[in-house]
């Protein structure tokens, strides 16, 4: 039976630019559903104790720039530790996800988010300008009309009903992948999520 993925993550998550192409092949390759989750980290820290990265203190901070410098170059990833517009808004590319999803599929959100996520950690583009979503969309060959749809009601409602999601699954960092309430915290966790969505081994009975 093909497995389903919860997909969480906040747009300007290098950690979730970093595994985002690895998560896309091994999912196909497992034939599992992915279910695209953009959240509001914002809400989520609050309840699961979780700090914004200006609050954390600067070894923590400083760690994560050795750490960012790590992975860029163990997965051959192009990288900005230090991007000209971050920290930054994600709530806008994150709405403009979910609208895609809703109107497009999963194929054209995961497209889109490869190229949200780009933009931040390797062109230094600025995800909470409306041009560059814009422009994104035209990138991915998606109708422009997705943009007056992510600022839909319904758009708006689905954005906090993932994040309450995310609440729920006691999700508490990006990117997070959830498979039958497993969760696995991190793209440095992909091969333990890769395991999990291997098939059970068939025991057959002998003569």
């Amino acid at each position: 039976m093909p497995r389903t993925i919860d997909y969480y993550f906040t747009p300007q998550s290098p950690w979730t630019y970093l595994g985002h192409a690895r998560f896309a092949d091994l999912a196909a390759k497992a034939g599992a559903t992915v279910r695209i989750r953009p959240v509001d980290f914002g809400a989520v820290f609050p309840i699961s104790g979780g700090l914004p990265l200006g609050k954390r203190a600067p070894q923590r901070q400083a760690y994560r720039l050795v750490e960012l410098a790590r992975f860029s170059r163990h997965l051959g990833l192009p990288l900005n530790p230090k991007p000209k517009f971050f920290p930054v808004s994600g709530d806008d590319s994150a709405r403009l996800i979910i609208a895609v999803d809703q109107h497009d599929g999963t194929e054209a959100a995961m497209r889109l988010c490869a190229a949200v996520f780009s933009a931040v950690w390797v062109h230094e583009r600025n995800i909470a300008d409306p041009k560059l979503l814009d422009t994104l969309l035209a990138e991915c060959g998606l109708s422009a009309k997705r943009m007056e749809q992510s600022l839909s009601q319904a758009v708006q409602e689905r954005y906090e009903d993932y994040t309450q999601q995310a609440i729920d699954a006691q999700v508490f960092g990006a990117p997070s992948y959830v498979v039958d309430g497993e969760i696995f915290w991190g793209q440095d966790r992909l091969d333990f999520l890769a395991r999990a969505l291997q098939p059970f081994p068939s025991h057959t009975q002998g003569a």
